[in-house]
C-alpha cells in the first residue's frame, strides 16, 4: 500500500509530473482553457447582438410596408444567399458573378502591388527618388477613383484583355473579354496609393541606428536590404496591401458600371435595380461585404502568423 511506484527504468514515478507527460491536463490548465472558451463565447454573443437587432427591425419594417421594391422580406434575401448557383434575371448565378468580380479585383490589385511596393521602397530609401516623384504622385493621390471614369473611357473605351492579347475566339476569349482595361485601371488606382504610402513610410520608419550599425560592421547595400530593411518594412507593406485590397474591392461597383461590362456583382446590382429586383441588389451588396470581410480576415491571419513579433516589440 505505502510503496512508491516505479517506472520501467527504475526511476520513482512522479504522479503530478507524469500526468502532464502522458497527456493529462492539470487543474489550473483546465481552468485556463475554460476561461478562454467563456471569453470567446461572450465575445461571439456580443458580436451577434447588433446584427440580430438589425435583422429584427428589418423584418418588422418589411412586414409593415409589404413592398418588396422598397424593402424585400428577409426570407427572400435568405433564399437568394442559400442558393447562390441559381440563375438570376438571365445574368448568371450570384456565385459566377462573384467569381468574375474577384478575378477583376485581384488582377488590378496585383498590378498595383507589383508597381507600388518597389516604388514605395525606392522613395523611402533614396531621398533623390523621393524628391523626384513625391510631388508628382502627390497631385493624384486626392483624386477619387470614380473621377477617372471619363478619362479612362476616352483612353481605353471597351478594350479588353482579349483585344490586348490578340485572342479573338474560343473559351479564352470569353474569359479575357470580361476583363476590360478600364475596369482594371479603376481598381488599380484604388489599390495603388494605400500600398505605395504604407511601403514608403514603412521604410522611413526603420530605425537609422540599425542601418548604420550594419554598415559599420561591413554589410553591403544588398545585405542591408535583404536582412534588415525588407524584414523591418514587411509588416507595413502587408498592412498597406490589406487596406489597398479593401479599397480595390470598394471600387468594384463603380468599375463594373462602365460600358462594356456584362457580368460581375456590380453589373448585377445595377441591372437588378433597373428591373426593380431590390432583393438581388441587397444580395449583391451582402456578397460584396462578405467577400471583402473574408479577404480582410485572410490578411489578418497572415499578419498574426508572420508578424506577431511586431506587437511584442512595442
Amino acid at each position: 500500500m505505502g510503496e512508491t511506484p516505479y517506472l520501467d527504468g527504475g526511476e520513482p514515478l512522479d504522479v503530478k509530473r507524469s500526468g502532464t507527460q502522458f497527456g493529462f491536463m492539470e487543474p489550473n490548465q483546465i481552468n485556463f482553457n475554460g476561461s478562454r472558451v467563456k471569453r470567446f463565447g461572450a465575445q461571439l454573443i456580443w458580436s451577434l447582438v447588433i446584427p440580430a437587432v438589425f435583422i429584427t427591425v428589418w423584418y418588422l419594417i418589411a412586414n409593415h410596408l409589404q413592398n418588396p421594391v422598397v424593402l424585400p422580406h428577409v426570407r427572400d434575401l435568405v433564399q437568394l444567399l442559400i442558393h447562390p448557383a441559381d440563375n438570376l434575371i438571365s445574368m448568371g448565378s450570384l456565385l459566377n458573378n462573384i467569381f468574375v468580380s474577384l478575378v477583376r479585383v485581384l488582377i488590378g490589385f496585383i498590378l498595383a502591388v507589383l508597381i507600388a511596393v518597389p516604388a514605395g521602397i525606392a522613395m523611402g530609401y533614396y531621398d533623390s527618388v523621393y524628391r523626384l516623384f513625391n510631388g508628382f504622385l502627390g497631385m493624384f493621390r486626392p483624386i477619387p477613383p470614380l473621377a477617372w471614369v471619363p478619362l479612362v473611357l476616352a483612353w481605353f473605351g471597351i478594350t479588353s484583355m482579349a483585344t490586348l492579347l490578340g485572342v479573338k475566339q474560343g473559351q479564352w476569349y470569353i474569359y479575357l473579354n470580361n476583363l476590360k482595361l478600364s475596369m482594371v485601371f479603376i481598381i488599380f488606382i484604388g489599390a495603388f496609393y494605400p500600398v505605395l504610402t504604407s511601403s514608403l513610410y514603412g521604410v522611413r520608419n526603420v530605425r537609422k541606428v540599425l542601418l548604420d550599425s550594419a554598415r559599420v560592421l561591413g554589410a553591403n547595400e544588398k545585405d542591408i536590404f535583404r536582412l534588415i530593411l525588407l524584414p523591418a518594412v514587411s509588416p507595413s507593406i502587408v498592412n498597406g496591401m490589406r487596406i489597398g485590397l479593401g479599397v480595390a474591392w470598394m471600387c468594384l461597383v463603380s468599375a463594373e458600371m462602365l460600358p462594356g461590362s456584362l457580368s460581375g456583382v456590380g453589373y448585377l446590382i445595377t441591372h437588378a435595380y433597373t428591373v426593380a429586383r431590390t432583393d438581388i441588389v441587397i444580395a449583391g451588396m451582402v456578397s460584396i461585404g462578405v467577400v471583402g470581410a473574408v479577404l480582410d480576415f485572410l490578411f489578418r491571419i497572415l499578419e498574426d502568423k508572420k508578424f506577431a513579433w511586431q506587437r511584442l516589440s512595442r
